[in-house]
């Protein structure tokens, strides 16, 4: 089994470049990949950059060319439900672009014309897994639901209100529902796995600094341990 782990940005896949042996490095449509073994497991890591077009080009050169079996996507996002705090984890059980508007012609919001779905739903064996390995951690709250993407970073409070009422997502990034998406139409299992680095809040340029290095820590023990788990 190979797995495709995804970060958007440098901090959220260092600590997997330094835990990784065998690293070789290869190039494609501007995006770097590190192929090798992370706990015994053969894996490709790669920063997909900011934003959902470059997620899904990386999603689709990671099954296409690295024939991976499964995709986890990690990393930091900003909290929507009131009870999440920084540092809490979120994995998703479904996906979904809250960005797409074609309600001028009749649709309701976020629904992707034409096409079977909107919302793309997580691999249960992977949610299960990623819960266990959170547990065995046993740092800050692991809570599972929606994750909201957009090519938007939300950073007030009635944006935030906005999504959690009309959606009922934990939280939002910029990235994770592009993956879905990609992933549902390979039939190839995912995971989105996102460590609180805000609010999503008007506090957001103060916080997102400061916390995403303590997020991407986070995130990167959950998926570490998820594989030790695999051996077993």
């Amino acid at each position: 089994m190979k797995i495709g782990i995804i970060g958007a940005m440098d901090e959220e896949i260092e600590l997997f470049k330094e835990g990784m042996s065998h690293l070789q490095q290869k190039e494609k449509a501007t995006i770097r990949f590190y192929e090798g073994e992370l706990n015994g497991k053969p894996v490709i890591l790669c920063k997909s950059g900011i934003g959902k077009v470059n997620a899904a080009v990386t999603t689709q050169i990671l099954i296409d060319e690295f024939k991976v079996d499964r995709i986890i996507f990690t990393g930091v996002a900003g909290a929507l439900h009131p009870e999440l705090e920084i540092g809490d984890i979120v994995i998703s059980t479904k996906a979904q672009q809250h960005d797409v508007d074609v309600t001028a012609l009749g649709y309701e919001k976020a629904i992707i014309p034409d096409q079977e779905k909107s919302v793309f739903e997580a691999d249960e064996i992977l949610i299960e897994l990623a819960k266990k390995a959170s547990e065995k951690i046993g740092e800050g709250k692991v809570v599972t639901g929606l994750v909201l993407s957009g090519d938007q970073f939300i950073a007030n409070h009635e944006q935030v209100r906005e999504l959690y009422e009309q959606f009922g997502g934990l939280c939002t990034e910029m990235e994770g529902a592009a993956v879905a998406q990609v992933c549902y139409m390979n039939q190839i299992p995912f995971v989105i796995i996102r460590s609180m680095s805000d609010k999503a809040d008007g506090s957001a340029h103060v916080n997102f600094v400061q916390f995403t290095k303590l997020a991407s820590k986070q995130s990167f023990k959950i998926v570490e341990q998820m594989l030790k788990m695999m051996e077993e």
